[in-house]
């Protein structure tokens, strides 16, 4: 394997034409022993009608769910620490769902990216900042819930929107860092099956590396590291935070007896954010490993495992997006109030006018009949 990946200059395989080769998940750099060729084309043909409905599904609710957040904490409610971390989570997650278009076309166009290397580059980019970003602002979130549990008296006195908006820039911050690398390593080149084809991947082959067998293993290097660190600081380090948190709030919640009564329902909002998270999140980060445990034994059931399996992950990882506003900010009795309010006073000032208008048109009518009686009900309208 590793000698076949020297005479190839993009190192990307077949593999990427037949998984879900989207803008989130695709590692897949080094299977060129792998034989794709005689997978079913009613399988493959499957997975990218399913992608291609969830990723319009997701657009659609993603940026008129995640729109109507930015809307509401951003311009309708009063600023406080909670609508500066939903405002923040909306807009990683607005940000996001805005590129689907890219991949829906990607997809539709089987594979084909006719949006030049940047935007390739940049769409993957947004990709895994938005998952960076969400990942750790439901960190801070959790965090913050749990201290001000525990800590109710000092969170009172140092919780304040200032320190929120540095702390979210702090969170954008970092996830900036970790997903820089995948604009580095993005790349575009020819499919292997059709060169007409242009394929978005993962090239882990910088300018400056010699030709010598070494190159391959030093590329198979960076695909580790940047597996593993996805792994852990993507998923296995902020979930466990996560639910370290929610466990400390649960503990505290039915030890306080005058709460108790209360927190039927923040303990449902709870594990439906803890299962949430853990439903769209996990099968992508372990089909992550396997794809990279695939490169080094070559086991053919793990390539059927990541064949199907990638597309469903994925597709997964983006109803993320759209899930967010529902578990995070609609189940807010205060945003929903504030919705229901918001959209009232736009239908009645609709209504209003349009009132006001009849009244206009009325009134003028009423002094025409008096000024001029002759004017028939017919020449009037």
């Amino acid at each position: 394997m590793m000698e076949s990946m020297t005479t190839s200059p993009y190192y990307h395989s077949n593999l990427t034409d037949i998984t879900n080769n989207d803008s989130l998940y695709d590692d897949y750099d080094y299977n060129d022993d792998h034989n794709y060729k005689d997978e079913p084309t009613e399988l493959r043909q499957s997975l990218n009608i399913m992608s291609l409905i969830v990723y319009s599904l997701a657009f659609v609710l993603g940026v008129l769910g995640n729109g109507v957040v930015i809307w509401v904490t951003g311009f309708k409610m009063k600023k406080t620490v909670n609508t500066v971390w939903f405002l923040n989570l909306a807009m990683a997650d607005f940000l996001f769902t805005a590129f689907l278009p890219l991949s829906v076309t990607y997809t539709a166009m089987d594979f084909h990216w006719p949006f030049g290397k940047f935007m390739c580059k940049l769409n993957t980019t947004i990709s895994f900042l938005n998952m960076f970003a969400s990942v750790y602002i439901l960190v801070v979130i959790s965090v913050d819930r749990c201290v001000s549990v525990v800590w109710p008296v000092w969170s009172q006195n140092h919780r304040n929107v200032r320190k929120a908006s540095y702390v979210s820039l702090c969170v954008w911050a970092l996830a900036l860092i970790l997903s820089a690398p995948y604009f580095v390593f993005r790349d575009t080149g020819p499919s292997y099956e059709n060169e007409n084809i242009i394929n978005c991947f993962n090239n882990f082959a910088l300018s400056d590396d010699s030709e010598n067998r070494s190159v391959a293993e030093l590329q198979l290097f960076r695909h580790k590291v940047m597996s593993i660190t996805r792994f852990l600081l993507g998923f296995v380090i902020p979930f466990s935070v996560i639910v370290s948190c929610y466990a400390v709030i649960i503990h505290h919640l039915r030890r306080n007896r005058t709460l108790a009564s209360q927190s039927s329902r923040p303990i449902k909002i709870i594990a439906a954010i803890i299962i949430t998270f853990f439903l769209c999140w996990a099968p992508f980060h372990i089909l992550g490993l396997i794809e990279l445990v695939s490169h080094i034994i070559n086991h053919e059931t793990l390539i059927h495992i990541i064949m199907i399996g990638v597309p469903i992950a994925t597709s997964l990882a983006f109803l993320n997006s759209c899930l967010n506003p529902l578990l995070y900010v609609f189940m807010g009795q205060d945003f929903k109030d504030k919705v229901r309010k918001s959209i009232l006073k736009v239908l009645e000032n609709a209504f209003q006018e349009e009132v006001s208008r009849s009244c206009t048109y009325t009134t003028s009518m009423v002094n025409i009949r008096s000024k001029d009686k002759s004017v028939s009900d017919a020449e009037i309208l």
